[in-house]
């Protein structure tokens, strides 16, 4: 058989090549398309504006396959609760969410649009009215050494409150060295403000009753009668982050028994040992709790003990903070 002459050969081999990376490129520019997830993915830090307060909230949106949106919300108050689905509707998002301890029936419904690191909506509460909220992403707050430790700081002297201030009308005493709430009311916090330490801290509670550990006044590591108090999700139990990150073993002890905690915060990682026994290892704690101080994540914050749920006692507080 005849050969074709070069050229022809030349020219049909450039369309040849050319067509490869003309699909080529095409592929690698449906891929990115495909790939590149919507601003709205990710965690924010919110302030919701109701009845003349700001109110803490916090809001995580993902993707469940390739194209639906789900996602958690905390509240002021109460747990970290599951979205169904973030529905999407040109550039504003919404989703709706049952009552969890708020009063009334009806659900929460949000709307909100996200403009790059931003933030802005509306909330139709459980009694119907409208409140607005905005918010910015939330901080990453990855360290990139490991922390030097400071020398180690008794934050409560055993004698007086000294060091620390309520949030309230004050129902704290100190009595023979203990730190003790005999009924609910306000919570206690440092006056001092913490980024990245240690803490070392003994507690104990009558039967049925709960307290809190909010560390930089905006992650509670959650102090309950697990043991025979009422029945509680695994996240919400004795030695959890609460509403966030269960104990892998749980370390309670009767009601009445003097327990420790001692908590290592690093950035958002951390670790928690119960009475002795390690129960979270170097976990991301994914964002603020109900009744957190604040949403300023990115911040230093107090150590805040929870007052409001039942008597509790604490006693020999120590804090080692980072240099």
């Amino acid at each position: 058989m005849k050969r074709l002459p070069l050229f022809i050969r030349l020219f049909v081999q450039a369309q040849f090549i050319l067509s490869l990376l003309i699909f080529a490129s095409l592929k690698s520019s449906a891929q990115s398309t495909m790939m590149k997830d919507p601003d709205v993915i990710g965690r924010w830090d919110l302030n919701l504006e109701k009845d003349g307060k700001v109110l803490p909230s916090w809001l995580e949106v993902q993707k469940s396959g390739t194209h639906t949106l789900i996602g958690r919300f905390v509240y002021a108050f109460g747990s970290a609760r599951p979205i169904s689905e973030v529905k999407v509707n040109g550039t504003k998002y919404s989703f709706s969410i049952p009552p969890q301890w708020e009063p009334g029936n009806r659900n929460m419904d949000f709307e909100f649009e996200v403009n790059g690191d931003a933030i802005k909506g509306t909330m139709v509460y459980t009694d119907g009215q409208t409140y607005n909220f905005s918010g910015v992403r939330a901080p990453l707050m990855a360290r990139t050494k490991t922390p030097t430790w400071g020398a180690p700081i008794k934050i409560f002297n055993g004698k007086d409150l000294k060091g620390w201030h309520t949030d309230g009308k004050n129902q704290w005493v100190v009595e023979n060295g203990m730190l003790r709430s005999k009924h609910s009311g306000a919570n206690l916090m440092t006056d001092k403000t913490f980024t990245d330490f240690k803490l070392h801290i003994e507690f104990r509670y009558q039967q049925g009753s709960n307290s809190g550990v909010y560390l930089r006044g905006r992650y509670e590591t959650q102090i309950i009668d697990t043991k025979s108090g009422e029945p509680e999700p695994i996240n919400n139990q004795f030695s959890s982050i609460y509403g966030f990150l269960p104990p892998n073993v749980m370390m309670a002890k009767n009601p009445g028994e003097w327990q420790t905690y001692d908590i290592t915060l690093v950035g958002r990682m951390v670790t928690v040992v119960a009475n002795g026994r390690m129960v979270i290892c170097n976990q991301v704690i994914p964002g603020i709790t109900g009744g957190a101080i604040n949403s300023k994540e990115g911040e230093p914050g107090p150590i805040l003990l929870q007052g409001d749920h039942g008597p509790i006692d604490y006693r020999n507080i120590v804090l080692t903070p980072a240099k």
